[in-house]
């Protein structure tokens, strides 16, 4: 009996419309993973001002509580990254996140400052599912639209801003030890809708006889570093000034801890959420084209933000003339507001090129890229506490990170910008 033409053109369709309906909801849950997971990755950023007053920290040590989470975070993104590729996201994922409950929870009994760096090691389990999530979601979607999906999935990195719209309400209402177990909560009901709305493609796994070493063989290539040096100032320099603006703004402009975070989200909410136009404009114009407008952005804001509030006398012809040269809070908050918007197109675009030049090691490759971005992000705050305690500056941290911006302008011009165009359709 003769199969109706419309019975198999029908089949397809049916086939692909469920392929899309599971691609948008891996895509919607997963973000709000990373949303929920970069949110409790960044909570010593709020409940760390408290706490050094009550620990009588220093700059330093003050710089150290808040990245404890960022350096564990940050070296399980390779192996997280592998084990995606071997085993699948869903599974990868939703055992990390229940992984993190009982740390986060334990934190709300934590007295010393031992204990707090010994707990926040485990809670920065968290900051490893940007590794998990990356190639999970990208390999549901197309080539011509992969950077999309993976800019949409970034944006969970305005976890960092959600943070700081929660903590502080949360601080000024029950007390620091509440905000740990209120993340808990949210957590634990975060791993079961993961679980339900999520779903597994066998297609999406490397083949069980590629081992390990197998897939670490693409790090021998010095592109990988070149996109390491990159995404430790887009990725690395938002997650350490995130952790560090709130007592910025604290200690600079006198603030309340509300009104600090407040303005410290005009960074760090344009810098999670506009990811996703980084991607869509790293598909239309390419990755090169984009991540070399965003070092000269972040050049140019950096430049402006590294400059310290001055007094200054001259001579006249009417007698000494004092001057003050300094940002004010709005402009400040400004240029913040546009580092934090280059910066989330910068980290789409620098994972453009990965799925560009390894399709078929994503997860491997985003890991170890991952883990240069979050290095940066762990030792930037020290630098920046152990950089004020040193000089007294304030804006010292910004003077570093103008410095990194130079070598990754220098590394992209001689290695791709003296052999391509930066505009018009070539660029693509």
């Amino acid at each position: 009996m003769a199969v109706p033409v419309s019975a198999t053109v029908a089949a397809p369709q049916r086939v692909a419309a469920t392929r899309s309906r599971q691609a948008l909801s891996v895509l919607v849950v997963s973000t709000l993973a990373f949303t929920v997971c970069f949110m409790v990755w960044m909570m010593f950023g709020v409940i760390g001002i408290p706490l050094k007053k009550t620990l009588g920290l220093s700059a330093t040590e003050f710089g150290l509580l808040t990245a404890t989470p960022v350096l564990t975070g940050s070296l399980v993104r390779v192996p997280l990254g592998i084990w995606t590729d071997r085993f699948g996201g869903r599974i990868v994922m939703t055992i990390l996140m229940a992984c993190t409950v009982p740390a986060i929870f334990l934190m709300a009994y934590a007295t010393q400052f031992w204990h707090f760096i010994a707990i926040g090691l485990f809670v920065g389990l968290a900051g490893g599912s940007f590794s998990v999530g990356t190639p999970y979601v990208a390999r549901w979607f197309p080539k011509n639209r992969q950077g999309f999906a993976m800019g949409v999935y970034g944006a969970g990195n305005s976890g960092a801003a959600v943070n700081k719209f929660v903590a502080p309400a949360i601080v000024v209402a029950a007390g620091w030890t509440m905000v740990p177990q209120v993340y808990a909560a949210v957590m634990l009901g975060t791993v079961i809708l993961f679980w339900l709305f999520s779903h597994s493609d066998p297609a999406h796994l490397v083949s069980s006889n590629v081992k390990f070493t197998d897939q670490l063989k693409a790090l021998k290539d010095p592109k990988v570093l070149k996109y390491c040096q990159y995404y430790s100032i887009v990725f690395g320099g938002y997650v350490g000034l995130s952790l560090w603006m709130v007592q910025y703004y604290v200690g600079e402009y006198g603030l309340d801890i509300r009104v600090a975070a407040l303005l410290a989200a005009c960074f760090s909410l344009p810098g999670g959420v506009l990811r996703a136009i980084g991607g869509w404009l790293s598909d239309k114009y390419g990755a090169h084209s984009v991540t070399w407008w965003v070092m000269w952005v972040s050049w140019i804001c950096l430049f402006l933000l590294s400059y310290p509030q001055t007094d200054f006398t001259i001579q006249t012809v009417n007698g000494p003339s004092t001057f003050h040269v300094g940002l004010n809070v709005y402009t400040f908050t400004a240029l913040m507001a546009v580092l934090g918007v280059a910066w989330a197109f910068g980290k789409a675009s620098v994972f453009k090129y990965i799925a560009n030049d390894y399709p078929r090691n994503i997860g491997a490759i985003s890991g170890i890229v991952g883990l240069a971005g979050g290095l940066g992000g762990f030792l930037l705050p020290i630098l920046f506490g152990a950089l004020m305690d040193l000089t007294g500056v304030r804006s010292s941290a910004f003077m570093l990170l103008y410095g990194v911006v130079w070598v990754s302008l220098i590394w992209m011009y001689f290695t791709e910008v003296r052999q391509r165009p930066v505009l018009g359709p070539e660029a693509a």
